[in-house]
């Protein structure tokens, strides 16, 4: 099993790339993880564009999606919502419209780390429900980690046990539904 990382913070100290650096750690056996790096590279959606003679790094999106078989996304809270590069991921992953697309029945799961009080609790709501709409099979499972600095050491590495448990746990999920789905 494959499950495929996408963290919606572009910045090189990302407490939600650090999330899924320790989801990576975490994964259950058998299953391999891949963080899908440079995303600030994707362009932003443009129906005009979205033709046969794709952007690189739409059709290099589209691929990692397709060839996961899940997906974990963990992102930041920009002004209340999800950051517009994680939109921009859900925009090109979800075309074509319906099976074809590459979000299309795709188990998936959203995460996220803040530095506020709230954990990123809106933005995973609205990635949640674009997704959903976008045909992604979306777990109900959360983690949000609110005041991330207090959950991280001075490495970036994901130092609250029950952090680490409850993420544990979310993987768990996703692989259950692989599972379910085989």
């Amino acid at each position: 099993m494959r499950i495929l990382g996408i963290s919606g913070s572009l910045r090189a100290a990302s407490y939600n790339t650090a999330l899924l650096r320790a989801a990576a750690a975490l994964a259950p056996e058998g299953v391999e993880f891949e963080l899908l790096e440079g995303l600030e590279l994707l362009p932003p959606y443009n129906e005009d564009l979205d033709t046969e003679h794709l952007h690189a790094e739409v059709v290099r999106l589209r691929d990692a999606i397709t060839s996961a078989d899940a997906v974990l996304f963990s992102t930041p809270e920009f002004n209340g919502t999800m950051p517009g590069q994680m939109k921009q991921v859900v925009d090109w992953g979800s075309r074509p419209h319906g099976a074809q697309s590459a979000l299309w029945g795709k188990p998936v799961a959203v995460i996220g780390a803040s530095v506020t009080d709230y954990g990123a609790i809106w933005a995973q709501d609205h990635l949640r429900k674009s997704l959903g709409l976008a045909g992604a099979r979306v777990l109900g499972d959360e983690l949000a980690v609110a005041k991330a600095p207090e959950h991280f050491d001075a490495d970036g590495e994901l130092s609250d046990p029950s952090t680490r448990e409850r993420l544990a746990e979310v993987l768990g999920s996703l692989a259950q539904q692989l599972t379910l789905a085989a």
